[in-house]
């Protein structure tokens, strides 16, 4: 019987849980429906696979060139804590849950697709690394409240099916507010974050807030106008600010925050120069992936909305918006880290002392992703002030939730790491507290809030996000295309809208999900 457990985790594990993948499967679903021949089909889906490749690889760099400012940080601060990292406790729960978090995962994506059929809410979630993460989540938290396998199971993957439905509804308006149109939908368990940010930001920037991204500079400054070297002189400036504070704290000893250790202040201070450097590149390579993968997963998609789920919305990854507002992205990650920071003041001088919270430590690679995401949404409604506001409630949502929700992990609570993303926080500890009620009143609490969920979602679908809505009127609905030779480059923030293949249908006046 070993075939059934090894058969699941085979999926989840090896296609499911990796996004190129299940990209490139939907791509080709998309293109076949529309009858293209087999070179198109391999083509458009290679295209697809290797655009979010790229993302990820940029991903990776992102990653490496920010772990040695983390430790500076902490080396500089003397802050002792939990680090939140998505991927650290998914690994450590494997060990224990694995083969209930492979059919949890699976049951959940069936559940999400029926929905997505047969409701209002036809968004089709693609992100499988946060599928992965949030089943994790629900495995961990209703396994460590008692529940028995098979409950768990079940329980869990209804509740996953509908959040994968459902927080992409409401964060739609303020999506779409972003792109202009309803193309693409948000999948990331960020989702509270982002409309955090995108409210913050209608209440903060008014009319007088300038979008990010129209910066005016001096003659000599006009290169900041290129994203990627304003974002990279600007992660030079912070690396050797922290670099020379940590050195000052530790003298030599600062040398092994970089892997290979330095020969000598000058090479510490230059390997600094470097990684910062470096992140400017890893944010390039996303943005090239991000623009390659949409050109292939927006057009494969009506096909899918006209042959299998009516009306059907891409629901995609957070660096999905980045396009649209290069420097909010920059922005959001500052103001986030820097809410972050904040937090941790107040978790060590108030929440740790009087309710016993842990100290989570502000991780780099969260503040960046979720962080300039919401700088994104906080731009969308409320310009310059807007991305700032809505990148600073956010790095505070992602310090405090994960404080809370390590109380309803269980064992994993010791694990000196915990899921770092919004929704994780927020709707992890629902669950928790609502599954400690007992077994069958437990059973009651949660499935009425996931229907509670379910329902929200539908009433703002029908009442916000098909009526139209716009979360702030008061500003253009669109973006500016590229008007200059250094905007085509991608240093403006905008992209031109990417035309279906030739033969497909043409997209309907209104994109917006119509349900079955």
């Amino acid at each position: 019987m070993d075939w059934l457990v090894a058969i699941p985790e085979f999926l989840v594990n090896e296609i499911l849980s990796v996004p190129a993948f299940l990209i490139g499967i939907i791509v080709a679903v998309g293109l076949i429906s529309f009858r293209k021949s087999v070179g198109q089909i391999v083509g458009g889906a290679m295209k697809a696979v290797l655009g979010f490749l790229l993302i990820g690889a940029g991903a990776g760099l992102v990653v490496a060139s920010l772990a040695p400012l983390g430790i500076m940080i902490q080396g500089a601060t003397g802050a002792q804590g939990v680090i939140p990292t998505n991927e650290a406790i998914v690994g450590i729960a494997q060990e224990t849950y694995g083969a209930q978090v492979a059919w949890l995962m699976i049951l959940g994506f069936v559940v999400s697709l029926v929905l997505a059929r047969f409701t209002p809410l036809s968004y089709v979630f693609l992100t499988g690394h946060h599928i992965l993460f949030m089943a994790t989540l629900l495995t961990i938290v209703l396994a460590s409240a008692g529940y028995s396998g098979p409950i768990t199971v079940g329980v869990g993957a209804a509740l996953l099916g509908i959040l994968m439905v459902s927080l992409p509804a409401f964060s739609q308006p303020f999506t779409r507010k972003i792109t202009g149109d309803d193309s693409i939908a948000m999948g990331h368990f960020g989702t509270a974050g982002y409309v955090a940010a995108g409210a913050v930001g209608r209440v903060v920037g008014g009319k007088s807030s300038r979008s990010t991204e129209d910066l005016k500079l001096p003659e000599g400054l006009r290169f900041l106008r290129d994203s990627m070297v304003a974002t990279a002189l600007s992660m030079v400036l912070m690396y050797v600010v922290i670099a020379l504070i940590f050195f000052v704290r530790e003298g030599e000893g600062a040398y092994e925050a970089f892997p290979e250790g330095a020969a000598n202040p000058g090479n510490f201070i230059m390997q600094s120069v470097t990684q910062g450097l470096q992140f400017g590149i890893a944010v390039a390579v996303i943005l090239f992936g991000v623009r390659t993968i949409l050109g292939e997963i927006v057009p494969a998609f009506q096909g899918i909305a006209e042959r299998i789920v009516p009306g059907a919305m891409p629901a995609l990854d957070a660096p999905i918006v980045f396009p649209y507002a290069q420097n909010a992205v920059l922005i959001g990650f500052l103001s986030s880290f820097t809410g972050g920071l904040i937090g941790l003041a107040v978790l060590t001088l108030w929440l740790n002392p009087m309710l016993g919270l842990a100290l989570i430590l502000p991780g780099l690679v969260p503040h960046f992703f979720t962080g300039g995401a919401a700088g994104v949404y906080g731009n969308a409604t409320g310009g310059r002030r807007g991305a700032m506001a809505g990148g600073f409630v956010n790095g505070l949502l992602i310090t405090f939730l994960p404080a809370v929700l390590l109380l309803v992990l269980g064992d994993f609570g010791a694990a000196n790491t915990t899921f770092g993303d919004t929704d994780f926080g927020w709707f992890g500890i629902l669950i928790g507290y609502g599954a400690a009620v007992g077994s069958v009143g437990g059973v009651f609490v949660i499935a009425l809030l996931g229907l509670l969920i379910l329902g929200g979602a539908i009433l703002v679908q029908k009442r916000v996000v098909e009526k139209g809505w716009d979360p702030s009127p008061h500003r253009s609905a669109a973006q500016p295309e590229p008007k200059d030779e250094a905007s085509s480059r991608g240093t403006s923030m905008q992209y031109a809208k990417i035309p279906p293949p030739k033969g497909a249908p043409a997209p309907p006046a209104k994109t917006t999900p119509t349900g079955s």
